[in-house]
């Protein structure tokens, strides 16, 4: 098979096509047929040098794909086989066969293309495990989520529609607030020309939002918990400004706020599989009658895969970038 690899560390020309054998799945696994594989901030970082896989993942790129299930490992559910998924992976995505734990695998919901389905795995499960399990939002509540226009951001704002939830985001431009606008946002701030403290605190009447989800750190912890209300929740997923910050222990105990995070590429398949679970029967109805869709932005092929890197390290993107095998 034909699959991206990542020749060294270094910029986007570093992802090359290489011929590998098509991998084997073992016990509760499957193989894929690929037909598309979203391209997520992490590749990015890992093809930087700084996210290697973990010990057992393939060391291609791609955490999440969309194709039809080709073969079935040891002991694995005879009809999966030829059935349309999408799957959420930890290495592997970026070539035309990927092994997939079967337990991470959803049906492509009605109405979806491949394309479509590729661009739910890694982004809606990330959102929907530390926005919904994590940060414990409800219906009627607020959430801030920097990064509006990613496609965590997009993914945020759809699903916060579906809930009934408030959503106010930061973007870096007027164009990218505008597009954010237009996805639903009840919100959007250009963190280049204003305050987003202040923002959320004029936004909410004094009270700030019931939940952050913030993938900047560093220096923005401690605006994000001013952004809080009492008996708010701040959940890390990222530290693109720094993994390290100050905060101020008497106020978050005044306040009664909670500070948690996770990363989930590590975490085992069967917290995957209860993910996926819980991700099938709460979200999917939804998606299948129409409810939401990710916001698409450009799709690549496979052999293409140097240039989308390109546009999603420029920052140029409003939602999910894909490559098409």
């Amino acid at each position: 098979m034909t699959a991206i690899a990542i020749r060294e560390p270094g910029g986007p020309e570093v992802l090359v096509p290489e011929t590998r054998p098509v991998p084997q799945p073992g016990p509760d696994e499957v193989l894929i047929r690929v037909a598309a594989a979203g391209v997520n901030r992490p590749d990015v970082l890992q093809r930087m040098g700084f996210y290697p896989p973990p010990p057992g993942a393939s060391d291609l790129p791609g955490l999440e794909v969309a194709g039809t299930v080709a073969a079935i490992g040891p002991g694995g559910d005879p009809e999966m086989l030829g059935q349309a998924v999408c799957a959420l992976v930890a290495g592997g995505g970026y070539a035309e066969y990927c092994v997939a734990p079967a337990g991470s695998c959803l049906p492509v919901p009605a109405g979806f293309s491949m394309e479509e389905a590729a661009a739910l795995p890694e982004t809606v499960f990330t959102v929907w495990h530390n926005l919904f399990e994590r940060g414990w939002v409800k219906d009627g509540e607020t959430v801030l989520v920097h990064g509006g226009t990613s496609g965590i951001g997009t993914t945020a704002i759809g699903l916060c529609k579906l809930f009934d939830i408030r959503i106010a985001v930061t973007c870096g431009s007027a164009d990218k607030c505008a597009a954010a606008r237009a996805l639903g946002a009840d919100l959007a701030i250009d963190y280049s020309t204003e305050d987003y403290v202040e923002a959320v605190k004029a936004f909410t009447d004094g009270k700030g939002v019931d939940v952050v989800l913030d993938m900047v750190g560093g220096d923005y912890v401690p605006r994000n918990l001013a952004c809080l209300a009492d008996d708010g929740r701040h959940v890390s997923i990222a530290f693109q400004r720094g993994a390290t910050a100050q905060v101020d222990i008497s106020s978050l105990m005044r306040r009664r706020q909670t500070m948690t995070g996770s990363t989930l590429r590590a975490r085992s398949a069967s917290f995957k599989a209860a993910l996926a679970d819980e991700i099938h029967r709460t979200l999917w109805p939804q998606l299948a009658e129409g409810g939401w869709k990710p916001a698409m932005d450009r799709r690549f092929a496979l052999a293409e895969a140097a240039a989308a890197h390109a546009r999603m390290q420029a920052g140029e993107h409003v939602g999910k970038i894909v490559l098409t095998v």
